[in-house]
């Protein structure tokens, strides 16, 4: 007999087991237009940015309090000024590509109220030639001794 109370009991709370997997967050405060940005390949020294768009998706407004960068080879900006219920803004997230090889880097926000947001950056640093390629002497006998009389 107990068992069968268990078992009634079970399948009368087995559709409010189903539903909450469903159920959105309901702390969340803003959507963020990606989580992930591959830079692909980077020459090495030459610095790359990419701006990632945060939404407001809550009814009040939001402040960015913090960013804060895994690396200090990656560098956040973003504005100190509150964003409006519906609006969006956008961060700045700069990686120096000093070291060669593959990279994955993530940055944490923090907003007001409590939410927090991660996002990252990937893609593959490559060492540039030290020298410039040679320089073409086909080039030069086509255009006569003169090489500047074309620009």
């Amino acid at each position: 007999m107990q068992m069968r109370k268990i078992f009634i009991l079970f399948l009368f709370n087995l559709p409010l087991v189903g539903t909450a997997q469903t159920v959105e967050n309901p702390t969340r405060m803003v959507k963020m237009e990606e989580l992930v940005y591959d830079f692909g390949r980077i020459p090495q020294g030459k610095p790359v940015s990419h701006l990632f768009k945060i939404t407001n998706i809550s009814d009040a407004d939001i402040k960015i309090n913090q960013v804060q960068a895994s690396c200090g080879c990656t560098t956040p900006e973003w504005s100190l000024d509150p964003i409006k219920s519906g609006t969006s803004s956008v961060i700045k997230v700069g990686f120096n590509a000093e070291s060669l090889g593959v990279f994955e880097k993530s940055i944490s926000i923090q907003l007001s109220k409590g939410s927090n947001e991660v996002l990252m950056i990937k893609g593959n640093v490559w060492k540039t030639p030290e020298q410039p390629a040679p320089f073409n002497r086909g080039l030069r006998e086509l255009k006569g001794n003169n090489i500047n009389e074309f620009h």
